[in-house]
Formats: C-alpha cells, structure tokens, sequence
C-alpha cells in the first residue's frame, strides 16, 4: 500500500558547514550594521596577561560581549567593572565559538560622552553663525613689542611662556592677565578679562594658555561665553590651549591656534639670533652704500675741479649779472638798515635792564617774602594727607581683622585636609582593588588554582618532581598531589 511521503525540508536550500555558517554571519553583521556607538555597564571584566580587554556591557535588559585589544587600549578610558561607558565598535561574530560580540575601538566614560555631545553641539551652531570664517581672523603684528598672556599665574604654563620668550627675544615685554582656567566660573572669568584687556588696550596681541587636561578639566575653554569674547576682541588673540591632540572651541575661534603654550610662545617672538644676523646684514649694506656713495661724490667734485681749471671763464657774465642785482638790493637795503640798528639797539638795552643786579635783586627779595607761607601751606597739606592716610589705613584694618583672616584661613585649611583624606582614601581603594585583582589572577593561574581544574603533581619518594616515564621503572613508588591529599601509588609499567 503506497503513503505519500513528506515534502523534505531541505529541498532547494544548500548544506552549509558550521564554520562556513558562522563565516557568512559575521560577514552579513560586519557589512550591514558596520561601526556602532553603545552605552552599558561593564560586566565580568577580564585582563588577562596578553594585553586584551574582554569585559560584557550591559543595561537593564540584555548584554552583549565586548573585546578591546591591546592596540585600541590608547584610545580608550581605564575600566572598572560597574563602570557607566560609550564605546565605539564594530558588530561582529567570533568564529570559534559563533558568539556575537563588540568589538571596541573608542571608549570614554559616559559623563565624558554628554561633555564630547555638547561639544559638537555648540561647535555646530557657533559654525553656522561663521565665528569659524577665516574671513574674521585678525592678522598678528609684524612687531610685538608687549603680548598679554591670560592664564593662571600658579600653573606651570606661565613659568614655561616666560622662559620661552627670555630665551627666544628678552626685548618683548610680558604682561599677566590672571585667571583661573578650571571650575564653575572659569569661564566667565576668562571671558571678562579678555574684555578687559580690550578696554586697557596695553599689549599688541594676547595669548589664551593653559596646560593640557581631561575634555572636563578643558571645558571652561568650551563655553559659549568664552567662544564669544574671542570673537568680539579687538585684539588679535593667539590659543595655547592643552597639548597638540587637545582642540577647543576656544582654538576654533580663535586667530591663531597653537599647539602647546609653549610652541604659542615662539610662534609670537622672533628668533634674537636671526635678528641679529638680519641686523648685521642690514649694517653691513648700509655701510656699502655710503662708501659706494661717498666715491660717487669724491669722482663728482674731481670733474668739477677738473672743469674750473680747464674753463675758468666759462659763465663768468651770468656771474656778473648776479653781481649787478646783489648791488641793487644792497643800495634799496640801505635806507631801512640804520632803522632796524636802532630798534635792535633798544630792544637790547631793555634785557640790559630786566637782567641788572638791582632788578633781580628786587624779584628775589618779592620771592622770598612768598616762601613762608607757600612753605606753611605745604607743611599742612602734607599732614593733611598723612592724617588721610592712616585713616584710610585704619579703615582698611577694621575691615579686615586678623581674626577674620585667620578664620578665612583655617576653613581653607579644613578644605584641604577634607580633600587629602579624600584623595587618600580613593588611593587606597584602588590599591585594595589592584590586590584583589591580583589575589583573583593568582588563585586561576596559581598551583592551587591548577589542581582544582583536576590536575596532579606526580613526585618521588625523595619530593623531585616526575617528568619522563622511563625514569621510573616497575615496582617505584610515587606520590601523587591533588586538590584534596595525595595518592601513594607503584608503578606497574610504563609507556613511552
């Protein structure tokens, strides 16, 4: 009796092999979702001695498995398990086992991720205003006699800008415009005394420093505030901000960017060798013009010299014409000469009298019947001025008490020593981490660790370690190490 067979489930679709299964899915994931941005919690974090990072990231519903390897490590934050992160990486497939994973090429930490965000959102907009355009950046001064340098006077940017600028060319004059380029308010500071140093007018250029820095310790240089000043500053301003790979909105801004403060510093001050190679140059070219001018005259005056011994009477009516009119003028003179004799003679004779002993006598003995009272009336005013003063100082000295400041400078030192224990303790928690880690890694990888994975050390009677079969015949008594005891046991026979 024949029965209708089932339709094969298989017909029409190829056969694949597992790996060449697994092969074509990493491609399709590889290909279609490519590079992607994630955000979870670091989960059974792993560092083994190889250099990579295997860790899951993970939220409230699900987790992925995330590799990063040794060569990426540069470009990613330290980790931690619990850790809050935003990674960049590629979907893909490990072949091996067919588990789906990240693999990691970015991470940062996710507070620093909303600062990256809203970087690129106020680059974005301050862009499409144009405070970008190069149309808008101020030329430097040919000549900088006197560069304004806003930064804080307590970092080592400051110490590092001077030295540079002594070394390079001691003639430009530097002048301090201090802020602090860190915290809440740095901002608005920095944007408030760049206005100032505006209104003052006192240097030829500025330059906006700071020293490099997390995008966190940067952010002042970020704000839209500072970004604004920048733009509306009269003066051209030069940004030294963080090292070379550090970029604000700051430096965007700004008409020149630099890559550290230093290298800020040389771009504004010459080099003093090469001017005074130019200098020498210059002197030197003068002094070849002026021998070059001064033969050019001394051969002029020889053909003149040659011309009136050879031609004596050549010109002489043009030269008795001039004569003739010299005479004219001097007879028409003479009437009004002996006129203007006397009026001189008069005028003379009146400084005659204003400088005779008697007159100055008479003017000295006026003066000094004045010198009396203008000196009483000094006298006075000088105490007058030194009674204001030590009342002024007097007000300024109940203003400030020194109990108050001594109640200004305890409560900073609480502050400080609130922020040492602090620190202390945070370095001690990863110290205490650091060892845990280590005790973990010593406990996988460590004898013990061996043994409980159901391994044995095999020894002789005498504690040497067994490695080769033929080294123990029949009838030789062993000792054998486990986890838990050891095993006492004779060889029956041997093996190659």
């Amino acid at each position: 009796m024949e029965t209708d067979s089932p339709p094969s489930f298989r017909q029409g679709l190829p056969v694949y092999t597992v790996s060449r299964l697994n092969q074509e899915v990493r491609g399709l994931l590889e290909g279609r979702l490519g590079r992607v941005w994630v955000e979870g919690e670091i989960g059974n974090l792993s560092q083994p001695s190889s250099g990579h990072i295997y860790f899951t990231l993970k939220d409230a519903r699900a987790q992925v498995r995330c590799a990063l390897f040794r060569g990426a490590r540069r470009l990613c934050c330290a980790v931690t398990d619990g850790m809050q992160v935003l990674v960049g990486a590629r979907v893909s497939l490990y072949e091996g086992r067919g588990d789906f994973q990240l693999i990691v090429e970015q991470m940062e930490d996710a507070g620093e991720g909303a600062l990256r965000r809203a970087f690129e959102a106020l680059k974005s907009a301050l862009a499409a205003e144009g405070l970008f355009d190069a149309r808008h950046k101020k030329p430097l001064p040919s000549v900088v006699r006197r560069i304004g340098v806003v930064t804080s006077p307590d970092g080592a940017v400051w110490h590092d800008i001077v030295t540079t600028l002594r070394r390079r060319f001691p003639a430009i004059a530097v002048l301090l415009y201090p802020v602090p380029v860190q915290g809440r308010d740095a901002g608005t500071a920095i944007a408030r005394m760049l206005d100032l140093a505006n209104e003052r007018r006192e240097c030829d250029v500025l330059l906006l420093a700071r020293g490099g820095g997390s995008l966190e310790d940067l952010w002042c240089f970020n704000e839209e505030i500072v970004a604004r000043a920048i733009f509306r500053s009269q003066l051209p301003v030069v940004a030294g901000i963080g090292h070379e790979t550090d970029t604000t909105i700051a430096d965007w801004v700004a008409d020149l960017r630099a890559p550290t403060p230093t290298a800020a510093a040389e771009l504004l001050s010459p080099d003093q060798v090469l001017w005074r190679r130019r200098h020498a140059e210059a002197r030197h070219r003068l002094q070849r013009l002026l021998e070059r001018t001064l033969r050019e005259r001394v051969q002029r005056f020889d053909d003149l010299k040659r011309r009136l011994v050879t031609q004596p009477l050549r010109g002489l009516p043009e030269k008795r014409l001039k004569v003739a009119a010299l005479a004219r003028r001097l007879i028409m003179a003479l009437p009004v000469y002996p006129a203007r004799a006397r009026a001189r003679l008069q005028a003379l004779g009146q400084r005659l009298e204003r400088r005779s002993p008697l007159t100055r006598l008479h003017v000295y003995r006026v003066r000094l019947t004045l010198v009396p009272g203008r000196l009483s009336a000094s006298v006075r005013a000088a105490l007058r001025a030194q009674e204001t003063r030590l009342t002024r100082l007097n007000e300024r000295l109940r203003a400030h008490p020194p109990d108050r400041l001594w109640e200004r400078l305890a409560g900073r030192h609480g502050l400080l020593k609130d922020r040492l224990e602090r620190a202390m303790q945070n370095a001690l928690k990863a110290r205490a981490e650091r060892v845990a880690l280590l005790n973990r890694a010593l406990a996988l990888t460590g004898p013990p660790g061996v043994l409980n994975r159901g391994y044995a050390i095999v020894t002789d009677t005498q504690g040497h370690v067994a490695r080769e079969a033929r080294a123990y015949p029949p009838g030789t008594t062993l000792r054998v190490r486990l986890a838990q005891g050891e095993i006492i046991v004779e060889v029956k026979a041997t093996q190659p």
